[in-house]
């Protein structure tokens, strides 16, 4: 049955290329194999016209069939998904044991993961970009410190919308529609979680937004935050069929997240958001690391991919 996936896998790859020639990909071998607790992951490494080269581990549920239909989530960080002993800093989210038990008790749907790698240019792709219309010249000037390449969300979108996802549909057995694709990140990959569901909400049904960075930076402020709130305001998909879920802690780098949380959790509420559109969870105690985000993980997925 592997053999036969693998060749089928392969035979869409080749298929992929022909037909969707934007970008150039592979799948190449693990150097390291990860340490998975459920399932299996393929790396496929792209050469992108828009963010240049970048691996993307999928992790596909145990027992994956071509015969299923599966959701797709899409997540930011992909080093940081499923294998502490792989990462910068010796943690994970562990995301293939959350996610395969969740799928086992028939909490949620069966749901592959499309983990996209960071690059140095993280900050410029996770950063809301059409937010910097609402700024002063010196708030773009202290986020453009951490841009030497200059704003990219909207190219780093461009590249999972009209490259990577047309890879995924064709590839793996998945539903294409906006209701079961959804993406999710923490920090930086909270605000470019929101970007997305913000700018293309017939593509993503949902977004998991995790100790969401309102700041933008690492020194506490009101002018960036607001600018975000005023971009979401001025652009949230309608409630019907779209959800957002929030979360985020009390200390270290995360107390400077609950006040400009309620703010957004207002502006929501206005826009008609309620408890089946949208969450918002504070956990007092908890930090800014892969430790708590992956013990609160289930949270989010249970909210967003329930059955």
């Amino acid at each position: 049955m592997k053999t036969r996936t693998k060749f089928l896998t392969s035979l869409v790859l080749i298929l992929s290329t022909i037909l969707f020639p934007s970008s150039i990909w592979s799948q190449i071998e693990i150097s390291h194999p990860l340490k998975l607790a459920e399932g299996s992951v393929q790396r496929i490494h792209f050469e992108t016209k828009e963010i240049g080269e970048r691996n993307v581990d999928i992790w596909l549920p145990k027992g994956y069939s071509p015969q299923q239909k599966y959701s797709a989530l899409y997540m930011h960080d992909g080093q940081m998904l499923y294998d502490a002993t792989t990462s910068w800093n010796k943690k994970s989210w562990h995301v293939d044991s959350t996610m395969q038990q969740l799928i086992d008790n028939n909490i949620i749907e069966q749901t592959i993961v499309v983990g996209i790698w960071n690059s140095a240019n993280r900050h410029a792709e996770y950063f809301p970009q059409k937010s910097f219309e609402y700024m002063s010249d010196s708030a773009k000037y202290a986020l453009l410190l951490y841009m030497p390449s200059g704003a990219l969300a909207d190219k780093y979108l461009d590249f999972i919308v009209h490259e990577l996802k047309p890879f995924v549909d064709a590839t793996y057995s998945v539903h294409t529609d906006m209701h079961h694709t959804h993406i999710a990140g923490s920090s930086m990959g909270g605000l470019i979680s929101l970007y997305a569901i913000c700018q293309y909400p017939n593509i993503f049904g949902g977004a998991g937004c995790i100790s969401t960075h309102w700041i933008g930076v690492l020194d506490s402020n009101n002018e960036i935050p607001n600018a975000l709130n005023t971009y979401v305001n001025n652009s949230l998909p309608t409630p019907k069929n779209h959800k957002i879920y929030f979360d985020y802690g009390t200390v270290g780098l995360d107390a400077n997240y609950p006040e400009f949380q309620h703010i957004i959790d207002q502006t929501l509420k206005q826009h008609n958001y309620d408890k089946q559109s949208t969450i918002s969870l504070e956990f007092v105690g908890n930090d800014h690391s892969e430790d708590y985000w992956s013990a609160r993980l289930h949270y989010m997925l249970e909210f967003l991919l329930t059955k």
